[in-house]
Order: structure tokens, then C-alpha cells, then sequence
């Protein structure tokens, strides 16, 4: 091993950074802790053996073996955590590279649907629009989905790009609002919005929070059955703005509840009810609101609704 990677291996922060982790999840700062620890470990067992061992050299003895056992139980709980790092550091770049492959024949896929529904390249059947609106529908969840991987390894890289702006947050739940409208319609659904007078701007990335407001409006809306009512409330609450959104739609089962901002998860009522989803939202939700330095959380009961809300700091 060069001179140069043996420096790299000993850059614990680097090491950290390189996998994506915070220090208390990294093998490199985990093994340096355990170093510390048989250190410490092994002057108390010599202190104490010297005062219940007379021989001294049954007390070096002991002392060595058990700092040796020690070490070889760092070692090996050090290298498993190295190896799951590595593994998770490769899935990651895996989906992301998969994600960045997929976008392009993806949009030639859109705009070659496009094209041949607007008749330009010769004259539509009425049952051709409609299998290609399917194809275009189906298109549009794949690129939906492709999009949330990669921001998923982005997030599990910590390379999540934030670009912070002084921001409205009335206006983007306006326009968010303003976008759902025809699709709230069609399902039955009325959205109302309840917003504090005089609200500040605040430093955020906007597109990031719209991201995330759009995530919550689309659970809201799509577990509703036949009808019902969307309610979002925007106020100021101590030091941070408060976005509550609550929907009297499926709810989530009590037991499902502590696995709701997990990847890929999705409660079992709204898996019967065959609605679409990645179960990508919600974890990309809490990472974005936590990344820019706010909390979310939720309360549901099923088959009454649930209540989710998210905080973010007016001064940031």
C-alpha cells in the first residue's frame, strides 16, 4: 500500500464522506472509538489485576490477552461495517448511474408518443389515442420513478444539491393547488387552505420544498375514497413556519406506522387498493425537510385519515 493511501485510510472524515455516512454509522471513526475504548479498557484491567494478581508477569500476561481479544473484536465488527458501508456506497452509485441511463430514451419515448398523437406524422385512429395514451401514461409513471431514484441516491450520497433562496411558501402551495385542482375534481376530492396573515419569507430551496409539498398533496388526494376534503394549514408557530396537511382518506393502520418513512414501503389497505406508488415519497419528504434543518411527522388512524406536517426554520 502506497504512502498516499495509507494517509486516505487514515482520513476518518473523508472515509466518512466517501461512503455517505454520518461518523456514528462510519468504520473508520467506529474503529477509532473502539481504539479508544481497549485503551482504556486495558489500563483498568492492569490496575486491577495488579492489585488482586500478585506475579507481575501473569498481570502483563492477562492485560495482553485480553487487549488482544478486544482488538480482534473490534477488527472483525469494524471490517462487517466496512463491507456493508462499501455495499450500500455501490447500490447507491448502482441506482444512480441506472437513473441517469434510463432519462434519456425515457424523453424520446415521451416525445416520440407526443409526435404521433398530434397527427403530424399522418392521420390517428380513435382506438390508436387511446393505447397511445396509455403508453404515454405508463411512460410518464417511469420517468416518475426514475426521478425519485436518483434523488434517493443523492440524498444516500449526501449530494443533494440545496440552493437556497428567500422564498414565499404561500406561493408555492398556491401553485401546487392551482396544479392539483383538475385531478382533486375528477376524484371527488376538495382541497381547502388556511393561512396565517403577514407570513415572512424564509431561506430555503424552493424547489426542494415544492417537491415535498407535492408528495404530501399527492398521498392526501390519492388515498381518498370516492370523496372527501383536503385541508392544509400554513402559520407561524414559535421560531420555525408550520405546514400541516390532513385528509380523511384510508389512514395508515397502527401497525404500519413506524415504517411509513422507510424506502419502498407501503401500508397493506392502500396496496388493496391498488393505488400507484413508488413508496419513495415520504422518505424523500423527511430527508429533503431534515436536510434543510426543519422536522416532519404525521398522526393517522385508519380508515378515518391522516394528518401530516412538516416544520422549517424562519431564519435559516
Amino acid at each position: 500500500m502506497s504512502l498516499k493511501n495509507i494517509f486516505a485510510q487514515l482520513n476518518i472524515i473523508g472515509q466518512c464522506r466517501k461512503h455517505g455516512l454520518s461518523p456514528w454509522q462510519c468504520p473508520q471513526f467506529l474503529f477509532f472509538l473502539m481504539g479508544i475504548i481497549i485503551v482504556c479498557s486495558t489500563l483498568v484491567a492492569y490496575f486491577v489485576g495488579t492489585r488482586y494478581i500478585e506475579e507481575p508477569e501473569w498481570v502483563a500476561l492477562t492485560v495482553l490477552l485480553f487487549a488482544l481479544l478486544l482488538f480482534i473484536i473490534a477488527v472483525i465488527i469494524t471490517r462487517s461495517f466496512e463491507k456493508l458501508a462499501e455495499t450500500n456506497r455501490m447500490k447507491s452509485e448502482f441506482i444512480n448511474i441506472i437513473s441517469h441511463q434510463l432519462r434519456s430514451p425515457l424523453s424520446n419515448l415521451k416525445w416520440t408518443i407526443e409526435l404521433l398523437m398530434s397527427g403530424r406524422l399522418g392521420k390517428i385512429e380513435k382506438d390508436q389515442v387511446e393505447y397511445f395514451g396509455i403508453l404515454k401514461e405508463n411512460s410518464g409513471r417511469m420517468e416518475e420513478l426514475v426521478s425519485d431514484l436518483l434523488i434517493v441516491s443523492r440524498i444516500e450520497a449526501a449530494t443533494l444539491p440545496l440552493k437556497k433562496e428567500e422564498t414565499l411558501l404561500e406561493d408555492l402551495v398556491n401553485e401546487l393547488i392551482s396544479e392539483f385542482q383538475l385531478f382533486a375534481k375528477a376524484s371527488n376530492v376538495k382541497i381547502e387552505f388556511e393561512i396565517q396573515k403577514d407570513l415572512p419569507k424564509i431561506l430555503t430551496d424552493p424547489s426542494q420544498v415544492h417537491l415535498v409539498i407535492e408528495n404530501l398533496l399527492d398521498n392526501a388526494t390519492r388515498y381518498i375514497k370516492n370523496s372527501g376534503k383536503v385541508n392544509i394549514l400554513l402559520k407561524k408557530r414559535d421560531k420555525n413556519l408550520y405546514f400541516e396537511i390532513k385528509d380523511n382518506g384510508v389512514g395508515i393502520p397502527k401497525k404500519d406506522q413506524k415504517y411509513v418513512f422507510q424506502k419502498f414501503f407501503r401500508s397493506e389497505n392502500v396496496l388493496r387498493q391498488q393505488t400507484q406508488g413508488s413508496g419513495l415519497g415520504l422518505y424523500i419528504s423527511r430527508a429533503i425537510i431534515e436536510k434543510l434543518g426543519g422536522k416532519v411527522g404525521f398522526k393517522s388512524q385508519e380508515n378515518e385519515g391522516s394528518t401530516f406536517w412538516f416544520t422549517l426554520p424562519l431564519k435559516s
